[in-house]
Order: C-alpha cells, then sequence, then structure tokens
C-alpha cells in the first residue's frame, strides 16, 4: 500500500463535473448532489426533462483503466441477464469518458432504501440475486482485476500502519502482537477451508450496496469486484449473535442454492473474512488521510482511542477464528 497523492479531487469543482457530462451527453442543469462516497466522488445530477444521473469521479491511479473495463463488463453481464444491478451508461460506445483530468462514469439514478435484513423473505430474495450473480462470476475470470488475499488485505495493511508511524508509541507493540495472532488465525482458517474456488465477487454486500423498492433489491457500486470466495458476498449480511446469523445465513442459502451450489467450506472464512476487513479498512483510512474529505468524516481516527479500540476489536476477533464455523440447518 503506497501513500496517494495529497487532495486528489482538488480540481474536480462543479463546473468541471458538469462540463464533463457535457462532454457526454448528458447535459445538466447546475443542480449537483454530493452523494456518500469517499473512496471516489458520486454526484447526483439533475436534467431538464430528462431523469437525473449519477456520475462516478474514479480516484486517480487506484484502478487501470482495464481493471475499470473489467468492472463495466461485468455490470453488463448481469444486467443482460436481467440481474438488477445498474450499469454504466454509454456514450460513443465507451462506458468510462475522462475529462479534466480525471476518469468517470455515468448512471441511470435508481434509488432506494436499506433493506429490511430482520425479514426472512427479504433475505431470501437478496439470496436468490447473490446466487444469479454467482453463478454469471463463475463463468469466467477476471483478467487484470486482483484478488481478495491475505497478503493484500492483511499483511501489506499491516505493514503500512506499523512502518508509516501511525500508531502511538505507548500502543505499536501491542498492536503489532495482536495483529500478527489476528493473522495466523486467519492463515488457519483458510487452510481448514482448504482449495475453495474463487470467482468474480461485488465484493462489498452490505446494507448500503443492496437498494430495495417494492419490487425487490438491486444492487450498486462494483468498485470493490474482485476474485475471491463466494461468501465474501455473503458474510457482511449477517449480524447479531451466533444463532441469529445462521438463521439468516439459512434464509440467504434457501434463495442462492436455486441458482448457484454453495461450498459449505466456505464457512470457515466468516471470521477470517471479517478480520481481514477490519485490518484493511484501518489502512484504508489511513492511506486517504491527505485527502481533505477523509479528516472531515473519520475526525475520531488516529486518536489513542481509536488504536485502543482496534487493538480490543482484534483481541476479540482472535478466539472466534478457530470457533466451529456457522452451521446453518440444509
Amino acid at each position: 500500500m503506497s501513500a496517494p497523492s495529497p487532495a486528489p479531487y482538488a480540481s474536480l469543482t462543479p463546473d468541471v463535473v458538469l462540463d464533463a457530462l457535457d462532454a457526454v451527453g448528458l447535459h445538466g442543469d447546475g443542480r449537483l448532489l454530493a452523494l456518500n462516497s469517499y473512496e471516489n466522488r458520486v454526484y447526483q445530477a439533475m436534467r431538464d426533462d430528462e431523469p437525473a444521473v449519477v456520475v462516478k469521479f474514479y480516484r486517480p491511479a487506484r484502478w487501470t483503466d482495464a481493471q475499470i473495463a473489467e468492472e463495466h463488463a461485468f455490470i453488463a453481464e448481469l444486467a443482460a441477464l436481467e440481474i438488477p444491478a445498474v450499469a454504466p451508461l454509454e456514450h460513443g460506445g465507451r462506458t468510462l469518458h475522462a475529462f479534466g483530468g480525471f476518469r468517470f462514469a455515468a448512471f441511470a439514478r435508481r434509488g432506494g432504501r436499506a433493506p429490511e435484513l430482520d425479514r426472512d423473505d427479504v433475505l431470501e430474495w437478496i439470496g436468490r440475486f447473490l446466487g444469479r450473480i454467482h453463478a454469471a462470476g463463475a463463468a469466467r475470470d477476471f483478467a487484470t482485476r486482483p484478488a481478495l488475499d491475505i497478503e493484500s488485505f492483511g499483511d501489506r495493511p499491516r505493514t503500512f500502519l506499523l512502518e508509516g508511524g501511525w500508531l502511538p508509541g505507548d500502543l505499536r507493540d501491542a498492536y503489532s502482537a495482536v495483529s500478527e495472532q489476528a493473522l495466523a488465525g486467519v492463515r488457519r482458517a483458510f487452510d481448514r477451508a482448504g482449495d475453495v474456488r474463487r470467482i468474480r465477487v461485488h465484493g462489498d454486500v452490505h446494507g448500503g450496496n443492496v437498494l430495495w423498492t417494492d419490487a425487490g433489491p438491486h444492487f450498486v457500486d462494483f468498485d470493490d469486484a474482485r476474485t475471491g470466495p463466494a461468501v465474501q458476498d455473503l458474510w457482511m449480511l449477517l449480524s447479531g449473535e451466533r444463532t441469529a446469523m445462521e438463521h439468516q445465513l439459512a434464509k440467504i442459502l434457501a434463495g442462492y442454492r436455486r441458482f448457484h451450489d454453495f461450498d459449505r467450506r466456505e464457512l470457515h472464512l466468516v471470521e477470517a473474512l471479517r478480520t481481514l476487513r477490519l485490518l484493511h479498512y484501518a489502512a484504508w483510512i489511513a492511506q486517504r488521510w491527505d485527502d481533505p474529505a477523509f479528516p472531515a468524516a473519520f475526525p475520531w481516527f488516529n486518536t489513542q482511542r481509536y488504536w485502543q479500540d482496534r487493538i480490543l476489536e482484534l483481541r476479540e476477533q482472535i478466539p472466534l477464528l478457530d470457533e466451529t464455523p456457522l452451521a446453518p440447518p440444509n
């Protein structure tokens, strides 16, 4: 993980956003609404007598053009199969465009609300579409997008934090030790799972990226799409005590298995993937700290209390990594 350029969006003014839309034939009327996104910059643009669009400006240097093109192609595959994934709009035969030093894509606006994940029918409905997404994802491989693995989501983030001087001096040794123990547990979990299949996955399926309408769910923000185990797109939908998570998972899988097989060995990875996300998330904020949006959004980051909480969080994860995996009823 390398440090990014400071203030990468400093020149992305409202005029640049509107001119970029003009360049692809999507003429805004001047009304822009910044949407909740930190990694990229995303705006809803209103248009005279035309439906609003959502325009996403990709963070410079994060993905290559080829990697973004694979994201777009994956979404297009899903849309062609009538899976409710919001695909980028084409202009001039392209979905990825450049303007003012930025790369961007535009999408039709699709509203919705957070899914009610405490409802069995909602979980099963989401599971059916995840099964269809994974059936498509298993049909071919990504050529350029990376894999979700221990090195990129665990080892490198840990090294970035420890070698970058982010930890307070009196907590550095504790964080170093507990993160090392946690990663050892992650490796044991992956060893127990064995050689599970890696497929193209959404990568970040949580309640904020599944928008619900009366017609059911639709899936947005494939920015983290990569190669990984199928369970990566399931575990973030689970919450509560073990019995609650087993019940939720059973409902998701009841819908999922109608369209795609699920290898139960992957259940060994649930807590391992959660642990990797915790390590990666802290490093992600640190890596983006020179972007002015991050100190404003995460004012509690890098405080003494923040790192104490991260150490406690990892300590609590360590025993979970060796527990018997979730066992939803068949």
